[in-house]
């Protein structure tokens, strides 16, 4: 039965919310590396990869807000502190030092593993009958799944 955030119980509100929490977190992670790999990309593809970087962490800023804003409407509570994203989050921070390549593979890995969390999201959406957050959660990964393609579209 397709339910609407008032009418989820909340059981299901509180394994959406963790979800989405999880997804705000990798996501979250994933915004600061890109946005490192864009001060700290050099190379003959710099130019390129400088503007790939920032389209993707402007696109993941505000995609960080659509998911916690999510959280909120279902009535939980978003996951605001860094220290608590980064121990929730499958994607590892990164020092910035590396080739060009090195950065690629690591937000395209980054990219991957964010989809497949937002899968995970959907579903469980899915199974309760939110098909709000479902929705939030299926064009999210389609997007990372899309990032995840043209990062690797630079490594040949």
């Amino acid at each position: 039965m397709t339910q609407t955030a008032q009418q989820l119980t909340v059981s299901a509100k509180d394994a959406i919310c963790e979800a989405l929490n999880q997804s705000v977190a990798e996501t979250a992670v994933t915004t600061m590396l890109a946005q490192n790999f864009h001060w700290n990309v050099t190379g003959m593809a710099f130019g390129p990869l400088h503007a790939l970087f920032q389209t993707i962490y402007e696109d993941h800023f505000t995609a960080q807000d659509d998911l916690a804003e999510r959280v909120k409407a279902l009535g939980g509570h978003a996951e605001g502190q860094l220290a608590g994203m980064l121990k929730r989050s499958k994607v590892a921070e990164h020092d910035g030092n590396g080739t060009a390549e090195q950065m690629v593979l690591t937000l395209a890995k980054a990219q991957e593993t964010i989809a497949a969390t937002l899968a995970g999201t959907a579903a469980i959406a899915e199974e309760h009958g939110d098909l709000l957050t479902q929705d939030l959660a299926i064009a999210r990964g389609q997007t990372h799944e899309k990032f995840a393609w043209l990062l690797r579209a630079h490594l040949g």
